[in-house]
């Protein structure tokens, strides 16, 4: 039992690599993951699980961490420059939406809202997808939708059109194929999986660098519309991406093994070709179903029990309905103020170039022994650095100083994209992590969506540009503040407890604990198979 728990850790921990380097806040999901890192289920079997009776099920591949790995590594990492770093190009074309659809900062600002949220939210059903026809079909079904989307919406005729296609539709093939994505680098790396989630989520930031660009060059060039019509045709490059990713054949279990008394041996197909044995109750009500279903995906217990998951998604959740908005207005605001527009684009690229360097560091800074049990405090600084950073952005309009407001903004986004699924994994049981990751970006994906149309509302009664950076220094901040102190509260009160010798009933409930190094026997066996929620 302890030896499978440690296991668990291990490939949680290794699958969730790709989160510490994606952004999370959805316009390039997620750093994060957003990473951030929600959200498809990614199904996994320890290797060596104990099954029945301390049987070993051993499944293993010839093909894994070599070969067409590498390949499969490649289409992924293109996968997620297409899909993750595709919306961070919207800004660029803000302004000439605006004006030829005669609708107001907050109508236009509901087109990239829509679509950074489905890329959020439409992790549940990317996740049914993977179980039911694999990842390979999921990917090439995601570009295909991306490609149509942005095709269609180069004959929208209104914002409403726009939203639909362009909004929905892209942006929920962009979630299947990313997310797909990541799940197949599951089954093919084992012993290099940390290492290639970290070359995958490069894919994010050169994303982030060169959609901007490219953007700005076609529209001098063409216009939105037939600009729009060929980033349609640059989709359906998903399509090729997911085509190279095969199943991959893994020896069968043995055959031999029995169920338990009372249950029924179900088989279930993955993605990647596998087929594992799911124990089922021959006796099971609708009701009983629906409620597995919801703590599967969505865990409401866990959020009304532990106070530490409750104040950190409360807190993500406000934050980033100012997070997102330098995205969203940043080029349009420079545009306003006399900066040309190759150069308000070019912002947006130095913002995804810093990326590429500072997310390593920033996840390699946050596993330093001395951050142990505090990862959530360096979240919070560096959550209150990014908000403070928008004022240096509203208080001066020159180049210049644009230039070193993304450096700046980009380093606190680095090191928010690094840390926060790490923080969820240490606030949630391991067991609870893929339902608390659901309900998790679920919840996100709700201020996502309302925050920069109610900063375009505020630019329509104000007049003014800069009052969004304001309201995103206000989000950011007042989160930073509510998490830091949330913690800090809990951390205080269970000093006090101990200080007493008043043992909790389940100690980790409420409780801000790292993951634990050293693991005491339990009477149950671990589960073999593991559900981790991914961005």
């Amino acid at each position: 039992t302890e030896r499978c728990f440690r296991e668990a850790q291990r490939v949680l921990l290794g699958s969730t690599g790709c989160f510490a380097a994606v952004p999370f806040h959805g316009t390039v999901c997620y750093s994060f993951s957003f990473a951030f890192l929600e959200l498809g289920l990614l199904r996994k079997t320890l290797p060596g699980a104990m099954t029945q009776e301390g049987e070993a099920a051993p499944r293993t591949s010839r093909v894994q961490d070599k070969g067409w790995a590498w390949v499969v590594l490649v289409a992924t990492v293109l996968v997620q420059g297409l899909t993750l770093g595709f919306p961070s190009c919207i800004g660029v074309f803000f302004k000439d939406l605006q004006h030829d659809f005669q609708a107001s900062n907050s109508e236009t600002s509901w087109f990239p809202s829509i679509m950074t949220a489905v890329l959020h939210a439409g992790g549940p059903l990317c996740s049914i997808l993977v179980e039911r026809f694999g990842c390979r079909t999921t990917v090439m079904l995601g570009g295909l939708l991306s490609g149509v989307g942005m095709v269609a919406s180069a004959f929208s005729q209104s914002i409403i059109q726009l939203y639909v296609t362009a909004g929905f539709i892209t942006g929920l093939g962009s979630c299947f194929s990313f997310q797909a994505g990541v799940t197949v680098l599951g089954y093919y790396f084992v012993r290099r999986r940390a290492l290639a989630n970290a070359l995958a989520s490069t894919g994010v930031s050169i994303g982030f660098t060169l959609w901007p660009l490219l953007s700005q060059y076609l529209l001098n060039e063409m216009g939105w519309r037939n600009t729009f019509f060929v980033f349609g045709g640059v989709m359906l490059h998903c399509c090729a991406c997911g085509a190279v990713m095969r199943p991959v054949p893994v020896e069968p279990p043995d055959p031999s093994l029995k169920s338990s008394p009372g249950h029924l041996a179900k088989d279930i197909h993955l993605s990647n070709g596998n087929t594992l044995s799911h124990e089922v109750p021959l006796r099971q009500s609708r009701c009983d179903a629906c409620i597995q279903t919801l703590q599967k995906y969505l865990a409401f217990d866990v959020f009304c029990k532990n106070k530490g998951y409750r104040i950190f998604t409360i807190g993500v959740a406000w934050m980033v309905m100012g997070f997102v908005l330098p995205m969203v207005y940043l080029v349009p605001y420079a545009i306003l103020n006399g900066v040309e527009e190759h150069k308000a684009a070019l912002l947006i690229s130095i913002m995804g170039f810093v990326n590429i360097f500072m997310r390593p560091m920033a996840g390699l800074l946050s596993g330093l022994k001395i951050f142990t049990g505090r990862r959530i405090y360096l979240f919070s600084v560096a959550a209150a650095l990014n908000g403070l950073s928008n004022i240096i952005c509203a208080v001066s309009t020159e180049f210049s100083v644009f230039i070193v407001y993304c450096v700046v903004y980009s380093i606190s986004m680095s090191v928010l994209g690094a840390l926060i699924f790490q923080v969820l994994m240490d606030v949630v049981e391991m067991d609870r992590f893929s339902s608390a990751l659901g309900l998790f970006t679920i919840l996100e994906s709700i201020t996502i969506l309302i925050g920069p149309p109610l900063a375009g509302l505020l630019v329509d009664l104000t007049g003014h540009f800069s009052y969004v950076f304001y309201a995103s220094s206000f989000f950011m901040v007042t989160a930073a503040l509510f998490m830091g102190f949330g913690f800090c509260t809990i951390e205080t009160k269970n000093k006090l407890t101990e200080t007493h010798k008043q043992t909790p009933e389940n100690p980790s409930r409420g409780k801000y604990t790292e993951v634990p190094t050293e693991l005491r026997p339990e009477t149950n066996p671990s589960p073999a198979v593991i559900y981790v929620t991914s961005i």
